[in-house]
């Protein structure tokens, strides 16, 4: 069995999909309907910068979802392969939750490059700028990191954001409870901790107000059931349901992303083949979880028409 996998925030970059319009119209396109969608020069700022412009939420949001659409429909268009065809399931790391809902057609690349905009400003406006801060912990365990960030808290919000693989946790709340869990790392056998250069603590109970824009915004978006169904980040369980869908993107805005555990619970149904899309982030950390799973990561042209031959 086979799962079709989306990167998340941090996997954007000045240059991301140029040398992919440059060799498919069938990417440009892509580029160019969610432009309209957002009535902006997104796709100018993924490919020329500022880098400061295009690490801003709102942008890199849906960026990285385009980025990865076109790299799937030029796979499905020029490849001559159906999603429904060679995947079981799909699945995304966070803001990948929605990239994966668009490629299983359950929500179209217009309306799906909307909702990220409106994601990403809602978590942006969220936390005042410098309250809040997000931390790697490298050599953490689930278990380690709620220690450390129960220990840390003090009162304040500091929580367990993304349990990636079994070697790297990510924690979010207050900075000051954060900067308090970095000082305490050693103390609990972690290796070290990281400030992550975000600006909002994504994934904790500070995003409230964004996970209430989200209920609002879901509520009016057209969203039908996935050609195959998707792990859900907060549940790491599968679902094909659309209103159980739009109330767990709702979750999963202030929800732990339990990426570890859906990328097991997937490998346990049978899943040993993972393909991710427009990235070289989600893969890794599955061959990290799984390590006799088989995990290719599709960015290039050279890759697309490699992984059109192993499909």
């Amino acid at each position: 069995m086979r799962a079709f996998i989306f990167p998340g925030q941090g996997s954007q970059a000045v240059g991301m999909g140029k040398a992919l319009a440059d060799a498919s119209v069938v990417a440009r396109e892509v580029f160019q309907e969610v432009d309209e969608a957002l009535g902006q020069h997104l796709f100018r700022l993924m490919t020329e910068g500022p880098e400061s412009d295009l690490t801003l939420t709102e942008n890199a949001q849906p960026a990285i979802m385009a980025n990865a659409i076109a790299t799937l429909r030029v796979l499905e268009k020029e490849g001559g392969i159906r999603l429904a065809d060679k995947a079981d399931y799909v699945a995304g790391h966070s803001l990948g939750e929605y990239t994966a809902l668009c490629a299983a057609e359950a929500l179209d690349l217009a309306t799906t490059a909307r909702l990220l905009k409106r994601r990403g400003q809602a978590m942006q406006a969220a936390v005042p700028v410098g309250e809040g801060a997000m931390a790697a912990l490298l050599g953490a365990d689930v278990d380690k990191a709620r220690a450390l960030a129960q220990i840390a808290a003090e009162g304040e919000v500091c929580t367990v954001a993304n349990d990636n693989d079994p070697s790297q946790v990510v924690i979010s709340g207050h900075r000051g409870a954060i900067e308090r869990a970095i000082a305490l790392v050693k103390d609990h056998g972690i290796k070290r901790g990281v400030l992550l250069p975000v600006s909002a603590p994504f994934h904790c109970e500070l995003m409230q107000p964004a996970a209430d824009a989200m209920a609002e915004a879901l509520a009016g978006a057209d969203l039908r059931a996935p050609l195959v169904p998707v792990y859900a980040n907060v549940t790491a369980s599968a679902v094909a349901d659309p209103d159980a869908i739009r109330r767990l993107l709702v979750e999963q805005v202030t929800g732990t992303v339990r990426w570890r555990e859906s990328v097991a619970a997937m490998f346990a149904a049978g899943v040993h083949d993972y393909v991710e899309f427009g990235g070289k982030v989600v893969g890794p950390m599955v061959r990290r979880i799984a390590p006799d799973a088989t995990a290719a990561s599709i960015v290039t042209m050279d890759d697309i028409e490699a992984l059109v031959k192993d499909l």
